[in-house]
């Protein structure tokens, strides 16, 4: 062991989703936590079997666990069954503090149950808001949570405002702001972008999840009647043909580009002209935003709590929702001479705010102050 890896705490951290899964808090957890040289050392579990049609990175040990439900007795067997698991593989030599990832979901209570006597800091995520909002017995989680942890992480101040609405009894001493950070690679070697004369179409990319919050359903009715205009789409394949009879309805052609990996999205970014987040509800962070700003494309978005604060004037402001604004802003985009260099450069700008070695520099000394 490295002097510096001594002075990292070695990490127990479980995400109850299969690898592969897309979102963001995935290839957070995975730029964090796995490879050869881990940034964060730690025990990584995820869910899952080995097989020989899915790569396992480097580093995710798998737990075999089936039944992930939300609600009722269902989510106490499927708490059970997890901590079992771990409790089974897991080892506790050499451990020093865990990592909770999400204050909600089967892994959390898991993990503390399998390792009740290390302390533990806990990650705010934008989907442990919605569905403790949604669900109850997921809202009692996020609490218990809350009040086991020993530190409570969160990337933006409106993660924490929207958290404490929620749970109001937290110790607001325990919530720190770490924002969540980009592969420090992307920022100082990003793609070349291809160069292209103006064109007649401002190429348009949507990049993530197609679920009710990220607002495409909305975009797609505000398109309809906007000329000039080409959308591609890179998403989980059947969420985007879940989307295709809506895109038949208002008479919107997409692109479909597939479900990406990084570096391939990374391309794609450099070959379009503006990311669109018309996202309803607050986002962690917008990480997707800040890796299309470091590939320079700017960034139209709905101006949501933590895609405010992440992106400021960095990007460009619209409405998503009305059909006439997002035409205009559209159409300053593509006809304003320089508009679109400005974004870039302020993308290019902001994006370099957020390495990842800083969000991992601040999480292993938040870990050694808890060891």
């Amino acid at each position: 062991m490295s002097a510096r890896d001594a002075e990292r705490p070695l990490v127990a951290t479980f995400l109850d989703l299969p690898v592969g899964s897309p979102g963001g808090s995935v290839e957070l957890f995975l730029d964090l936590y796995t490879g050869d040289h881990p940034l964060v050392p730690a025990r990584a579990f995820m869910l899952g079997r080995p097989s020989p049609t899915h790569r396992v990175p480097t580093g995710v040990r798998l737990l075999p666990v089936a039944g992930k439900c939300l609600e009722g007795p269902a989510f106490g067997r499927y708490v059970a069954a997890l901590r079992t698991a771990l409790a089974a593989t897991i080892g506790t030599d050499q451990i020093g503090v865990l990592h909770l990832q999400h204050l909600v979901f089967g892994a959390t209570p898991a993990l503390i149950r399998a390792l009740p006597r290390h302390p533990r800091v806990a990650l705010v995520h934008g989907t442990d808001l919605i569905f403790a909002e949604a669900h109850r017995d997921q809202l009692q989680v996020l609490r218990e949570t809350a009040r086991a942890a020993d530190a409570i992480v969160v990337p933006t101040g409106a993660m924490a405002d929207h958290l404490l609405k929620l749970a109001p009894e937290i110790d607001r001493r325990k919530i720190t702001h770490i924002p969540w950070g980009i592969p420090d690679h992307l920022l100082s070697a990003p793609p070349a972008r291809p160069s292209r004369a103006s064109g007649s179409h401002l190429r348009l990319l949507y990049a993530g999840r197609l679920t009710a919050e990220k607002g495409v359903g909305a975009l797609i009715r505000s398109l309809a009647p906007v000329p000039a205009v080409e959308l591609s789409v890179a998403a989980p394949r059947a969420q985007f043909h879940a989307l295709a009879p809506l895109l038949r309805r208002a008479g919107v052609r997409a692109r479909y580009l597939g479900w990406l990996r990084r570096p391939q999205l990374w391309k794609a970014f450099a070959e379009h002209d503006v990311l669109v987040l018309p996202s309803t509800t607050l986002e962690a962070m917008g990480l997707v935003a800040l890796e299309a700003q470091a590939c320079g494309l700017p960034v139209l978005y709905q101006p949501v709590p933590g895609l405010s604060e992440a992106l400021a004037a960095s990007g460009a402001v619209t409405d998503f929702t009305h059909s006439a604004t997002l035409a205009r802003d559209l159409d300053r985009l593509r006809t304003s001479p320089g508009l679109l260099t400005d974004l870039r450069q302020a993308g290019y700008a902001n994006a370099a705010r957020y390495p990842l070695s800083a969000t991992a520099q601040s999480l292993n000394a938040i870990g050694r102050q808890l060891t």
